[in-house]
């Protein structure tokens, strides 16, 4: 699946994000918070730096955090996990059993202790998810607090029932949303491969002029093999990113000394980049403030005997 259409923000929060001075230096720091998260989880983090595993990612958690205990047939299982992501087109049945199957293998989600349901297999996270996508979750949330200098992480910490309700909110809004689960082409061509994304958050990372001059942003030093190295990729399949990226005219490449490479970002890559992660923290900060919401009209209900 990959995003052909460019991306036509209409959600005026996220409009306002793409014009804030400041927020491409944000997305930068959350590229290198990703690299953090990549350095400790690498496991975790390489299975879903593609955006179909992301999704299916998301979809996942989000069913296992609405998971009813007196239900058995509730939480994730295969059927599921299906249900709630093909509507959209986003996996294929064998893709999403398939992907169970690799989180198993790598001991990032089990079965729920005691369950008997002959009809289905029900699953849960391990600790090591939990502990990887709260820390994404409280990343994303200082990213937006950078930009409007809010207490949303304090607010957070001080209760994690905010991130219980927020996650599937936001999961859903996401993967019904075509603007973000279909990039535009000069992201897909990264994101829609896999190990993508991490290539990707490392190229923004990067970036030294976050004003572009004559049309361009400037990378420089940069190699090739250190990115292999670093992410255990081969350097062929880094290659061929860059290559596919420098075909549709996202970037250009230039020889620099030794084997340390110039690039050049197109300024219209960058802003297709800006665009498309407006539209998920747009999302993610709804869901947020819903989920505050939601918890502070439950704690005024009057409560019944």
């Amino acid at each position: 699946m990959t995003g052909t259409v460019p991306i036509a923000v209409s959600d005026p929060q996220a409009d306002a994000l793409v014009a804030n001075p400041e927020f491409l230096s944000v997305l930068q720091q959350g590229a290198r918070h990703m690299i953090e998260l990549y350095d400790r989880f690498p496991r975790t983090a390489r299975l879903v730096s593609a955006q179909q595993k992301w999704l299916l990612t998301q979809a996942a958690y989000a069913l296992h955090l609405e998971r009813d205990p007196a239900d058995p047939l509730s939480g994730i299982t295969a059927s599921r996990l299906l249900d709630s992501i093909t509507d959209f087109g986003a996996a294929s049945r064998n893709t999403a059993t398939a992907f169970l199957s690799e989180l198993l293998a790598y001991k990032l989600i089990r079965d729920v202790p005691g369950s008997t349901s002959k009809r289905s297999r029900p699953l849960e996270p391990t600790e090591a998810s939990h502990e990887a996508m709260g820390l994404w979750f409280r990343g994303q949330m200082r990213s937006l607090d950078l930009l409007d200098q809010g207490n949303r992480v304090e607010t957070l910490e001080a209760n994690s029932e905010i991130f219980r309700r927020a996650q599937p909110i936001a999961a859903k809004r996401l993967i019904a949303d075509r603007a973000w689960r279909e990039p535009p082409l000069s992201i897909s061509c990264f994101v829609w491969t896999e190990y993508g994304g991490l290539i990707l958050d490392d190229f923004v990372a990067r970036l030294i002029n976050l004003i572009p001059e004559d049309g361009y942003h400037r990378i420089e030093g940069l190699r090739f093999s250190e990115l292999s190295t670093h992410y255990s990729l081969s350097r062929t399949h880094v290659r061929r990113l860059f290559g596919r990226a420098e075909a549709q005219g996202s970037i250009e490449i230039k020889d620099g000394k030794g084997t340390r490479k110039t690039i050049l970002a197109a300024a219209s890559f960058i802003r297709d980049y800006q665009r498309w992660q407006a539209v998920k923290f747009s999302a993610l900060d709804r869901a947020y403030r819903q989920a505050v919401q939601s918890i502070a009209i439950a704690k005024e209900a009057p409560k019944t005997s």
